[in-house]
């Protein structure tokens, strides 16, 4: 997370607050004042040109110069020039994460300066203190963040309290900030269809997120299973889950890098749903999509084999969208897993559900068209 300060004046009157990025953006070379007063088209040009605007004015017609400039960005949006070259999947890939970094720039210019108790000292702004302390804890002095980064918290923190159902597990996940909601739940369906090593009573859980995972395996009857992660949100938003969930008893969560630390040595199944794209993350919710050279994978296929038991299988989740969009070769997975002795038991595939597969508007949609997600049952070789 970014923090520095930001210094401004009003009236003379000189102020001082911590800056807040979760993105990790620094804080923004100019600050430019801004209230009710200030038309979306200068917003928009202070905005394009790097300023932050600070809002001094009614909270809610912040939000809507923020809808104000959405609409401008989508409005200047190019139509695709026929008569140019037909881009590559990885070229669209590209220029759609450019024109994402470029709208995220323009959106997260306006500004909210928000109290050490997490309060927002301006006309009908809402009561905010509680989805801000969930992710921020608590705070010592004021703060500034972007507005768009204080909708994702507060949408957070209802998607926290409602949670999300999971239908393999009749129940529902609540994922905290941060941490990636299983919203697509093709792989789970995966998940409950494959058979099970046969007097499985171990597993591992490798990079467990909101603990959904976790919490099938528990469901389908094994008795020792350890969830490992390396982000605090996603240890603490696994816990709260498998406690709710009533499989405390039967799963332990535990901080690491891919494998249980000591004295863990082996079990019976090992599951990671790595990212599945290996390029680079631009905010803390993405690492679980991107990562870049797709470390967490190869780190995984390198060394499951040592930690597997005599008759144990290791089971890898994978989308193959980074094949169709160029950013892996369709036979480098086949290949780690040779190379580091593993040999596939079984392949199971699935379409995906959710509606970008389905969306012709969707810059990416013909690689996602096309989009299979598999569980790679894998063993010794």
């Amino acid at each position: 997370m970014q923090t520095n300060h930001l210094h401004w004046h009003e009236n003379d009157v000189p102020y001082q607050a911590r800056w807040i990025s979760e993105a990790n953006h620094p804080p923004p070379k100019h600050l430019t004042l801004a209230d009710d007063t200030l038309p979306a088209d200068q917003a928009y040009r202070l905005a394009s040109a790097g300023h932050g605007l600070l809002w001094r004015g009614d909270f809610q017609n912040a939000r809507h110069l923020l809808q104000a400039l959405m609409r401008r960005l989508d409005k200047g949006k190019k139509r695709p020039n026929k008569a140019a070259p037909a881009l590559t999947p990885l070229e669209q890939f590209h220029r759609h994460r450019m024109a994402q970094a470029q709208r995220a720039h323009i959106l997260n210019a306006i500004l909210i300066p928000i109290q050490a108790d997490h309060q927002i000292d301006l006309r009908r702004a809402p009561d905010v203190a509680a989805a801000c302390t969930q992710v921020l804890g608590q705070q010592t002095e004021p703060y500034v963040l972007p507005l768009r980064q204080l909708q994702a918290f507060i949408a957070a923190h209802e998607w926290r309290k409602k949670g999300v159902l999971i239908p393999a597990l009749n129940a529902h996940i609540h994922p905290h900030y941060g941490v990636f909601s299983p919203i697509r739940g093709e792989y789970l369906d995966l998940l409950m269809q494959a058979p099970l090593p046969v007097n499985c009573t171990s597993s591992w859980d490798i990079g467990t997120g909101t603990g959904v995972i976790s919490a099938v395996l528990a469901k389908r009857g094994i008795l020792n299973i350890t969830a490992t992660d390396t982000d605090e949100r996603a240890l603490a938003c696994a816990r709260e889950n498998i406690e709710r969930l009533g499989y405390a008893r039967q799963v332990q969560i535990q901080q690491a890098n891919l494998f249980p630390n000591a004295p863990a040595a082996s079990a019976d199944l090992i599951v990671c749903n790595p990212p599945w794209l290996p390029a680079k993350a631009s905010s803390p919710v993405e690492h679980a999509i991107f990562d870049a050279g797709g470390a967490m994978l190869k780190g995984f296929l390198s060394g499951v084999a040592q930690h597997l038991s005599e008759h144990g299988q290791a089971w890898l989740i994978m989308s193959d969208l980074a094949e169709h969009l160029g950013l892996r070769s369709p036979d480098e997975i086949p290949q780690l897993i040779a190379q580091h002795g593993l040999a596939v038991r079984q392949r199971l595939d699935i379409r995906p559900k959710h509606g970008k597969a389905f969306d012709p508007s969707d810059p990416l949609h013909a690689a996602r068209s096309k989009e299979i997600t598999s569980l790679w049952c894998l063993h010794k070789a």
